[in-house]
């Protein structure tokens, strides 16, 4: 008997041995499991930032397409209305110097006073289809010199205007809206 108690000691502690191997085992396993499991965290949280980049790039590019967009609307708006607003100035330039042959019909004299009453309602008309175009004559006389809208041919010396100013119009000048169709010529005083 004395023999089984020896034999059975090492077996206890060959037991206990093996448990604790397979403590030891298992963890080591739930180590390793861990480990992985931080891993596939980390490998998670990196795919999730990529993500959130990636969709900010892409919302990035989409708000600069659709403010591009928005910046060519505008501006085929813009040509749109500036076409519409000048298309008309080709045929104005035409009819400038029909305005000015007009005027000058209608400062020489004539007996005939039905006709030139006739000739006067004519250039009347012809003067409000060009206004309701958006034509209109640029004030010249006694008014200061502006190379803008006035373009001086000569000048002149006269005492009781000041220096600058306009003295004689040689020929109307004319914008259509806002643009200059034709500038006035001009005599200027120059002391």
């Amino acid at each position: 008997m004395s023999e089984d108690k020896n034999k059975q000691i090492p077996i206890e502690d060959g037991a206990d041995e093996a448990e604790e191997v397979k403590a030891e085992d298992a963890e080591e396993k739930a180590e390793g499991e861990a480990a992985e499991e931080a891993v596939k965290e980390e490998e998670e949280k990196k795919a999730e930032e990529e993500a959130k980049k990636a969709e900010e790039a892409e919302s990035e590019r989409y708000m600069r397409l659709m403010a591009e967009f928005q910046n060519f609307k505008r501006r085929v708006a813009k040509e749109k209305s500036d076409i519409h607003a000048y298309a008309n100035e080709k045929i104005v330039g035409d009819l400038l110097p029909v305005l000015d042959n007009f005027e000058r019909a209608l400062s020489t004299e004539t007996e005939d006073e039905g006709y030139a009453k006739g000739m006067q309602l004519i250039f009347e008309q012809l003067k409000t289809a060009l206004g309701n175009a958006g034509l209109e004559e640029i004030k010249a006389m006694d008014e200061e010199f502006d190379p803008n809208v006035h373009n001086a041919v000569m000048t002149e010396t006269i005492e009781d205007k000041e220096d600058g100013i306009i003295t004689k119009v040689l020929q109307k000048g004319y914008r259509l809206k806002d643009k200059v169709v034709r500038p006035s010529m001009v005599a200027v005083n120059k002391k």
